[in-house]
């Protein structure tokens, strides 16, 4: 694209982003970014999902306006972007565990599919908005286990109610931008830019979440206690929590400029080399954390995809993103955060900052775009 290299991060400043589940591991990420970045950040979530829980531990709510809310009351939902009237609105609030889909599929679709109708409804009748970004997932895709890595046009599907319930979303959000904000209208009937996104799994400090890899991993080490895995040759793309985040921003960028040209869905996801299986990240886990042990016992009872990778080669060529660290910087800071987490619980936020002003170094390095000043 001709305008790729003016595109950078500057265009956040004094802009008013809403984001949905800024209380959750990623939205936090996003919104002390976001914040660091001069934006004026509007959450609405539900409480923190985890104890403990990033959002806490950063104290994030004195930065923004924090709205305690669920994206399944439409009227509650409505009442935030009318008083607030933002510009941009990044969509992660979600039920995001593939395991839990099983034991309640009714709260995870509504809240993955009708919440997503709700926040695209609420999009719909507020004039101010500009932006509109769905954070859904890689698991998106019909994953037939094949060695390619998706990409944007291969087949929506979902053999669990999480991974269906985010292609469903995607399908809506599809649906919306063609009926009510269709690119090819662009400037003369609308202004309002919609894309989806799908990443990888990541990785990064302050995720607690139940049944993660990572997470787990770490909850067992700062006890002394084995790693339990259930699928230890299962290949995942991980990548660094910043990594898919400044994709988002570097699109959301990208469809302020020039929405029309950018209204579609994107993948977000490292390098083939770095979609390596589970039992590689624990044993790097227990290499950097400096001790520890694992033992493998299968889950006969939850049947998950051995092998699943993206293609994200549009967002290199189209947006002018790319991963900026390797799957070894993406442990090595992952288990440096929680180390100091569970050494001292201080000066965490401040951890955060260093790590974004880490990554945002090592893009200039790399004369990246959206890192120029």
């Amino acid at each position: 694209m001709d305008n790729m290299e003016n595109v950078n991060f500057k265009a956040y400043k004094d802009k008013r982003i809403l984001i949905t589940g800024h209380t959750g591991f990623k939205g936090a990420w996003l919104a002390l970014w976001l914040h660091k970045l001069g934006a004026k950040i509007i959450g609405y979530s539900l409480p923190p999902p985890t104890q403990p829980n990033l959002f806490e531990a950063i104290q994030l709510e004195k930065d923004i306006i924090h709205v305690t809310g669920d994206v399944r009351d439409k009227e509650a939902l409505e009442k935030a972007f009318k008083e607030h009237n933002p510009e941009i609105v990044f969509h992660l609030a979600a039920q995001p565990l593939v395991r839990y889909s099983h034991q309640d599929p009714r709260y995870t679709y509504e809240t993955n599919v009708l919440g997503t109708l709700n926040v695209l409804e609420a999009v719909k009748k507020t004039p101010s908005v500009k932006v509109f970004i769905n954070i859904t997932t890689d698991k998106c895709y019909e994953n037939k286990e094949v060695l390619y890595g998706y990409k944007e046009t291969d087949p929506l599907g979902g053999n669990d109610p999480y991974s269906s319930s985010k292609a469903c979303s995607e399908i809506i959000t599809h649906a919306y931008r063609h009926s009510f904000f269709n690119p090819e209208q662009y400037g003369s009937k609308h202004n309002v830019a919609i894309a989806t996104v799908r990443a990888g799994n990541v990785i990064g400090g302050g995720d607690w979440a139940e049944d993660r890899l990572v997470p787990d991993c770490v909850k067992a080490l700062s006890q002394n206690k084995t790693i339990i895995l259930r699928n230890p040759k299962a290949i995942r793309p991980w990548q660094f929590i910043l990594e898919p985040l400044s994709g988002y921003l570097c699109l959301g960028a990208h469809l302020l400029q020039n929405g029309a040209n950018f209204s579609q869905a994107w993948n977000f996801g490292p390098d083939e080399s770095d979609a390596v299986p589970v039992e590689t990240v624990v044993k790097s886990a227990i290499q950097h954390w400096g001790s520890g042990e694992y033992t493998i016992t299968p889950d006969l009872n939850i049947k998950e995809a051995k092998l699943l990778t993206l293609n994200a080669q549009k967002a290199q060529t189209q947006l002018g993103w790319k991963p900026v660290y390797k799957f070894n910087d993406a442990i090595k800071h992952t288990l440096n955060w929680y180390k100091k987490y569970y050494t001292n619980k201080s000066g965490l936020r401040e951890q955060c900052l260093q790590d974004i002003n880490d990554y945002t170094e090592t893009a200039k390095k790399q004369n990246l775009p959206w890192s120029a000043e």
